[in-house]
This record gives structure tokens, sequence and C-alpha cells, in this order.
């Protein structure tokens, strides 16, 4: 195959809000190309529903400073202090420019952006919930990324949709390109730039029940770790407390902010018991844990593997009247607040959310690790933090880390258009200072022979079994709670299952035109890596924080373990090592809601 060679001084992998931002602002300096596997309005940020997290204060006092507080504090103390100070500085600024932009956010009677509650959000002076959401009813996501798309087709950015990316081309340490197939055709591509950006979104697919699309499979982070970058804290992955149960479907944190509360089979709120100042807003790690130790003690409902998230007016306004709130609501303000959310589970559940509590069970939703990176999006390569020139990542791709051991909800959105605008600026002051570096012979020759072997594999087992033995395994031994010796196990049935992904897969298409069993076959190479690098990571560190509980050893240890993970891959085996955490003016406390 000879591939088809495009020029251009950045390509930005990846169409969704951090990919889209970054092509905004590097495309006023320099020739910019856009590849998604997905047309871009499919991209997974377009289901964010609750809101972006800005201290605005349009609603109740605010500040930035706050923000940052329940940010370190909801990271378990792990985030670097630096990195989400210019987080939630420049959240206001951003949000603001998306209003600009034309984003519809849903508005106050004075004509301010609305805010609402959202779980860990606080005034750090009363600990009372604050107000700092800017929403656009529960389809906040969808709108910044409409919004987006429609200013990058404005400012002519150029797109190439349904290209998949299937390699980075790196030469010592520069970088000259990506390799990416054309899944119409099946014709292989090789994009020629001077910088490369990643914004390819997470890997929840590793897990059985996931808020995640069937496309999230890690590519972008599996490339690199692939040609020589770590992966950053892989061990912390948040399972979001209100999937719809079975489903995973995620119901937004907005339904608490908006009142809701979550009920054991006893009819008890038993959040209260949890976090007695804060309950049900309580930070995602901390809620997920109460309704696994609830439903472990028998207390899901009718013994089954569910909790009731409660919206009802006439339960949400008991509440607010026992708490001495002078709000409250009716049918008409959760129809008109949480729009999407009524029709999910009506749709799929059968159930009014008006008129009937709604079933939910914690579900594998945001990677906080991932590709590590500086403020300015660029590529960091080891402890000392060492520039790759030329390689940038942000969003759920992306380690800051401004996540640290556990995000605080609202802050995927605004890490996607705060750090995607930086990256954009920077990757286009790098391009216009750096000349384009010639291709190596044969650049594209790996990926286009795994391909052909993945295609001209007959083994004896599909993609699709292999990939739901792993996600059961995860889901068993690298779930909400975690053990050494089950972890363990995890790693070698993770190995198992990658030599049988070596020794050939039974594909039912071998030809070239939309082959995509051939293109999730390859997916699922690199779910598999991850699924490994998560559990070596996790097995590795011998303390609980954020989202990495471990039942044998149940205490934070900073003493020990307040350090990023950085795993590297050395031929079939896995390399740790580690690097400070950047710790501010925030020193590291028992956290308490």
């Amino acid at each position: 195959m000879n591939p088809t060679v495009h020029t251009y001084d950045a390509v930005i992998v990846g169409a969704g809000g951090a990919g889209l931002t970054a092509a905004l602002y590097a495309s006023r300096n320099v020739r910019v190309a856009v590849i998604s596997k997905l047309y871009p309005t499919r991209s997974h940020t377009g289901a964010a529903q609750g809101g972006i997290g800005a201290a605005l204060g349009n609603v109740s006092e605010d500040r930035w400073e706050w923000h940052a507080y329940d940010t370190v504090k909801g990271s378990d103390y792990l985030a670097d202090q630096d990195a989400v100070d210019v987080l939630c500085q420049e959240a206001v600024d951003t949000v603001i420019e998306l209003e600009h932009m034309g984003l519809p956010f849903d508005r106050l009677p004075n004509g301010r952006i609305s805010q609402r509650r959202f779980g860990g959000h606080t005034n750090n002076e009363t600990g009372r919930p604050v107000e700092r959401a800017c929403h656009a009813a529960d389809r906040t996501g969808h709108m910044i990324l409409q919004t987006l798309y429609q200013q990058c087709l404005k400012h002519n950015v150029t797109f190439f949709d349904e290209y998949h990316v299937v390699d980075l081309i790196r030469v010592g340490d520069t970088i000259r390109g990506v390799v990416a197939v054309n899944v119409a055709t099946g014709e292989f591509h090789i994009f020629h730039s001077k910088a490369v950006m990643f914004a390819t979104g997470g890997w929840g697919r590793c897990w059985e029940v996931t808020s995640n699309a069937h496309s999230l499979t890690g590519d972008g982070a599996a490339i690199c770790l692939r040609r020589g970058v770590p992966l950053q804290d892989m061990e912390f992955f948040q399972f979001h407390p209100t999937g719809i149960f079975k489903l995973g479907i995620l119901i937004t944190e907005g339904v608490r902010g908006e009142g809701g509360v979550l009920i054991n089979n006893e009819g008890e709120r038993f959040m209260e018991k949890y976090a007695p100042h804060i309950k049900d807003l309580a930070s995602r790690d901390v809620v997920s844990r109460a309704i696994f130790l609830e439903v472990q003690a028998g207390r899901g409902i009718n013994g089954r593997r569910y909790v009731h998230l409660d919206v009802r007016p006439e339960t949400v306004n008991r509440y607010f009247e026992k708490e001495g709130e002078s709000r409250r609501i009716d049918a008409a303000y959760i129809e008109s607040k949480l729009p999407d959310i009524a029709d999910f589970t009506r749709t799929y559940l059968g159930v009014d959310p008006v008129k009937e509590p709604m079933p939910v069970q914690p579900t594998a939703h945001y990677a906080m690790g991932g590709i590590p990176t500086d403020v300015d999006g660029r590529v960091v390569v080891d402890p000392q933090r060492t520039v790759l020139p030329g390689l940038y990542a942000a969003g759920e791709v992306a380690c800051v880390s401004v996540h640290g051991a556990n995000r605080l909800g609202t802050n995927s959105l605004t890490d996607l258009v705060v750090f995607g605008r930086r990256s954009g600026v920077n990757m286009a002051d790098f391009c216009q200072q750096s000349d384009l570096l010639p291709l190596p012979d044969g650049a594209a020759d790996e990926v286009i022979a795994e391909f052909e072997r993945l295609r001209a594999g007959r083994g004896d087992i599909s993609p699709y079994s292999l990939r739901e033995q792993m996600q059961t395994l995860m889901t068993a031994k690298v779930g909400v709670f975690r053990v050494e010796e089950p972890m363990r196990e995890a790693i070698a049935e993770l190995r198992a299952l990658r030599d049988q992904y070596r020794a050939g897969l039974e594909l039912d298409d071998q030809g070239r035109v939309f082959n995509t069993d051939l293109m999730e076959a390859w997916e699922l190479g690199c779910l598999l890596e991850l699924a490994e690098v998560t559990a070596t990571s996790a097995v590795a560190r011998q303390e609980s924080r954020g989202a990495h509980a471990r039942e044998d050893f149940p205490k934070r240890n900073d003493e020990e373990w307040l350090k990023h993970t950085l795993c590297y891959k050395e031929g079939d085996d896995y390399r740790l090592d580690y690097k400070p955490v950047v710790i501010g003016r925030y020193e590291p406390k028992e956290r308490v809601y």
C-alpha cells in the first residue's frame, strides 16, 4: 500500500470539546487539520449533561479560589495545584467567551447565566453547597459541542471526518505526524505535520457498565504509550454514582443539584450517614462507594444491585422543608431543568421521574489519568517533566493533572475548553517557530502490517467475545473496591487475553470498505493494553485515595503515596515510575463532607 500524504502545520486528533477548541485557536495562525473517527457532533462531549464549572457568582457568592480548593479537595490532594489555579481562574473568562460565541445557557430573571449546585462545590467559609455549574438544561455538553463546531466551520477549519488515527510518527524526540485509516475505503493516509495533538477521550469501555459511548476505546492513550510516552495515574478511574441500572447511561449530578436524593430499600436517605454535611452532593467517589456499601449490606432495592434516585417534587420538597430551605419545585420545573433525563428514564426504563424514583448504580465514567502534559498541553515524558516537542494532548485523554484521584463534577467540560484553548495557542506558536521535518521511510509500514495481521486472522474467538471477557474481569477485580490478590489475578488473565488477541481473531469481514469489524478489533488491542496498565498501576498503589479504594489498604498514605504514577511500556512489560505532586496553598488533610 502507498498511503496518501497530506501536509499541515498542526494535526488535531479528535473533534470533541478539547479538539475543537484547540482547532479554533490554532487555526487563526497556522494550517490545521482535525481528524476524527466520528462526525464531530457525535463526539462524546455531547453526552455531558449537568453543567460547566465556573465561579461566576451569579446566584450566590463565589470565588475562583473556592473552586480551586474544592477541586484539590475532590482530587484527594493528588491534583497539581498550579494547574488547578489555571483551570479555575481561566474558567470564568472561558465560560463568558462561550456565551459570546452563542452558547444558549439557561438564564436567570436578571439575564445572567443560570447556575446550579453540583457535588463537592461549596462556599469554603460556610461549608454549604454553592451554585457553580453553568448549564443549558441538561444538555450542556451538547450545546458546547455544537457551538464550537459552528465556530470552527465559520473559521474554515479543515476536517477529515471518519478517518481513524492508528499511529503516531515519532522519530527520536521529534514528531512528524500521524497515520490514519479512511473508514469508508480502508485506505491508509499519512498526515505530515510539525505538531500533533491528541484529544481522543477516555476508555470506559474497559468495564462492563459504563456511561461511555461505544467509541471510547482509548486510542490516543494507547498510541502514545506504544510510542514511548508514559501514562500517568492510570489507577484512578472514576465511577459515577448514578448510572441507569444495567445500562450505565448517565443520570447527571444535576438531578441531585436540583434537590434529588438517594434512597435505599429501607426508605432511608443514606448519604446522611456517609456525608452528614453535604449529603447527596458529596464528591463522586464518596457517593459511589456509599451506594456499593448499601448494596453490599443488603439494602439495595428489593435485594438487587441498585438504589433509588428520587427527584419527585413531593420527596424533594419534604427534604427542602426539613433543611430550612425556602425553595420548592414542581413537575414543570423538573421537565424544564432535566428534559433529557426525563426522556432517558421514560425511554429506557419505563420510569417517569416526576412520579417514580429512578434505579441507579455506579457506572465507569471518567479517566483521571492519561497522557501527562503541562498547563499548555505539551506532553511531558519523565518525572522531571521533560517536554516532547511537538506533541500535545488535552481533554480526558490528557492528565494535566487537575483531577488527581477523583474529578470534581463539571470540571471535565471546564478542562476541555480551558486547556483546549491553551493547547491550541501554544501549538500554533510552536508551529510558527519550527520547520517541517521529513517523513521517515516506511512511516506507515508497521501499522499497516498490524492491520493485515488482524484481517488475515483465522482464530477461534471473536473480538466481541474477548472484549466481553475483559470487561467482566475489570468490573469484578479492578472496580469500585480493590484488593491485591484479585488485581494480580486480573493482570495474569489480561495477559492471557492479550495472547489470544495476538494469536488471531475470528473476523466476520475481511474486506476494506467500512470494515467496522476490523476497526473494532484494532480498538480492542488498545483497550486490552489500557486495562493492563490500569491494573498494574493500581496493584502497586498500596493506599486508598479518591477513586482508588483498596480494602486491604483502607487509609490514604500521604507519606509514601502523595505522588503521581507513570507507567511505561517496555516490550511486552510495563515499568512504573513516580513524580511528585505540586502542592500550593492547600496542604493535604482529611476530606470531610
